[in-house]
This record gives structure tokens, sequence and C-alpha cells, in this order.
């Protein structure tokens, strides 16, 4: 898989750009700030729909532009696909694939696979479990476009039900006696059986997800820090107290998960209640990344923290690979902050790689045979706030 043409309008400090690409290593060079990263993100936001650098779309769009839009051509075992992406500040972003326009911009899900490795890979390991839990999902949903479904809507009706809880808290709290009670009540009980039937989709498929990645990150953490403690992963999930109950033990069946959030629900509703927030879920739930017996976070020195960092997205790499198709690799700035054992470790995956795509600070030489592998370099400048890019082999 290959992305053959990249054509952008008002993404970030880009009025305009097109670019054709081809198979192998393309490398874009140039001064912090001048636009390079943009370029590779543009690319990274056509594959999962979501930047790696911000969680919203509103700094996507270049200053004084109403919407950007994002295209790529993708090249899949000679079959090619055009996507579109108009990206909006507000409201919901439109799609096509060729010269079809699509209901949903999560039906382009699965047409680019990318993997990107890139300094924010650090808050994977050191920060909240929204990032773990973003990992997971952004995953599941390239490999299973239909869980990407799944958790949109699930994040719909969580939004929907916490306002029930915010809004119509006290009449809540007045219980099925009272006539506002019972009508808020009943809404209540609506949500709840949306909320676990979607719920149950989106724990069970992360569920699988781990189970095909566990082994995979164990042994490229050994790989890269082969020195440090053994690395492991466990989903760690709110609803683990009612699946134990209801099934024995661990499961995978989306109808256990259904049943057990339902109970646990109606277990915490009161709770629920007096804080106005859902408090079960999988919007609560963790990827616990262990070293040894201590949890990462918090214990990882620096060096093992960029070793699992790495260790995950190579799990991502070998995962996706397996299913039959090579994704796009995106290293983005990251040769700067890896030891020599590391880049070797990340360049022998690159160098199997259909197609790279590096940023680099002007004058960073690529390591070894990386920088052999190179089909096309570029420069990129800036002039009063604008992208310019030039051809320079």
């Amino acid at each position: 898989m290959h992305v053959r043409e990249l054509d952008l309008r008002d993404f970030r400090s880009w009025p305009e750009l097109n670019l054709k690409l081809e198979p192998g290593v393309t490398v874009f060079a140039g001064r912090n700030g001048h636009g390079k990263t943009n370029i590779v993100e543009a690319v990274h936001y056509s594959s999962k729909l979501s930047s790696h650098r911000v969680s919203t779309d509103a700094p996507l769009i270049h200053a004084g532009a109403e919407n950007a839009r994002v295209s790529a051509t993708t090249v899949n075992d000679g079959r090619a696909l055009t996507t579109h992406l108009l990206i909006k500040a507000h409201g919901a972003n439109q799609a096509q694939i060729n010269r079809t326009r699509l209901k949903s911009a999560r039906e382009l899900l699965g047409v680019l696979r990318v993997v990107m490795f890139s300094p924010e890979d650090l808050r994977l390991i050191t920060g909240e479990p929204a990032e773990r839990r973003k990992f997971l999902d952004d995953l599941a949903a390239l490999r299973t476009p239909r869980l990407g479904g799944a958790r949109a809507d699930y994040e719909k009706v969580l939004r929907q039900r916490n306002a029930l809880l915010k809004s119509s808290n006290m009449a809540l709290r007045r219980g099925y006696q009272d006539e506002d009670g019972a009508s808020a009540l009943s809404t209540l009980d609506v949500w709840d059986g949306q909320l676990a039937a979607l719920g149950a989709q989106v724990v069970a498929g992360r569920l699988s997800l781990v189970d095909a990645l566990a082994e995979r990150i164990t042994e490229a953490y050994q790989s890269v820090a082969p020195e440090s403690r053994p690395a492991s992963v466990a989903y760690s999930s709110t609803l683990d107290r009612a699946v134990t109950e209801l099934a024995g033990g661990p499961t995978r069946d989306p109808a256990v998960f259904e049943a057990a959030m339902l109970a646990e629900l109606g277990r915490r509703r009161r709770d629920e209640i007096d804080r106005g927030a859902t408090l079960v879920g999988p919007h609560r739930d963790d990827l616990a990344l262990m070293l040894g017996d201590q949890p990462a976070k918090g214990y990882a020195s620096h060096g093992e923290t960029w070793s699992y960092a790495l260790a995950l997205h190579l799990a991502e790499y070998q995962l996706l690979a397996s299913d039959g198709t090579d994704p796009v690799l995106i290293l983005d700035d990251v040769f700067a902050e890896l030891d020599a054992k590391r880049r070797e470790r990340l360049v022998h995956v690159a160098a199997d790689a259909e197609q790279v795509l590096v940023t680099a600070a002007v004058g960073d030489d690529l390591p070894g045979n990386l920088d052999d592998a190179v089909a096309a370099r570029y420069a990129v400048t800036m002039q009063d706030g604008v992208s310019a890019i030039e051809r320079s082999d």
C-alpha cells in the first residue's frame, strides 16, 4: 500500500499543496515549524480521521479559511482509490471516495492504513487513559471499520446520557413517585440500554485487539530494550467485576459485556445521579502497560518509556501487515529522539515497508540503510506563515 498523490487546501500552513508520491522512502526536511509535519499529519488524518497532535479539528484549518480539504490517492494491490475529506471547525466533516459522496466520513476507514511514530508517542505511556483508549480504538477501526462506528455511536449516546444526568438531576433524585422523576428515569433506562449494547461492542473489540497485540508488544519491547524488565499489557475495565460474576472468568462474548454493563449501571445509578456523570463503561477503561510487576507510567525511565512507545507501534505495524497489506509508515521527527539501538530496530521495520514518509530537521542524516532507500527528498520552507516545498534530490 502506498499514497500516490496528496492534495491539500487550507490545511494548517498549506493554502495549497499537490504532491506526487512514490513507493520507497520520501524525506521532508525543514526547520521546526515550517510545515513538514503538517504534510504527514494530513496523511495520518486521511487514515484515522483524527490528528496525532490535537483533539479537535479547528486547529487543522488554515487561518482565515472556513474549512480544509485533504485528498489522498491510495494504491493497494494495483487498485487506486481517491478519498476526499472536507474538514470543518464545527459540524460533521464531509467525505467522498472517488466521486461518490459518503453518508459519514467513517466510511473512509480502512482505505488507507497508516502507522505513525512521533514525539507525541510518549503520551501513550505517560499520559491519561484516554491516550491509550484512542490507540486501541483507532487501530480497531482501521481493521474493523464497524467498530469505529460503534465507538462513535457510543460517544454520542454517552453525551446524551450525561446531559440527562446533569439537566434532570433534581427530577432523577425524586424517583418514580414524582411525575418528572419517573419521566427522567424512564429516559435514563432507554439510554442505559443503548449505552450497554454499544459499549459491549467497543469492549469486546478492544479485548480481541489486545489479545492480538499482547505477545507482539512483549516481543517488540524485548527486541528494543533487552536489558529492561519484561513488558506486558492487559485491559482494565469498569466491567471486570460484573463480568466475573456473570461468566465466572474471562470472556469475549459481547452479550456478557452488555449484561454486565446493565448490571453495573443499575448498581452505580445512585452514584451517577449524585455526580451527574456516567461512571461505568469503556470511556473509563484503560490499557495497563506493565514493566515487570510495576506500571510503566510513573516507574519507567525515559529510555524505557521510549522503548515501550516504539513497541506499541511496532506491534501495531506487525498486526496490520499480518492482515495482508503493509501499512504506510510515517516517521515524524523521531530519529533525533532515539539512541542507536532504537534507531536500528525502527530502521529494520522501515526497510521492509512499501512506503515510508520521514520528516527531519535540516541537516539531520537518516540512519544507515534507510538513507540508501530514499526515493525522493523535499525541502520545506516557510515565509509569512505560508509553507512552500521544493524537491531537492
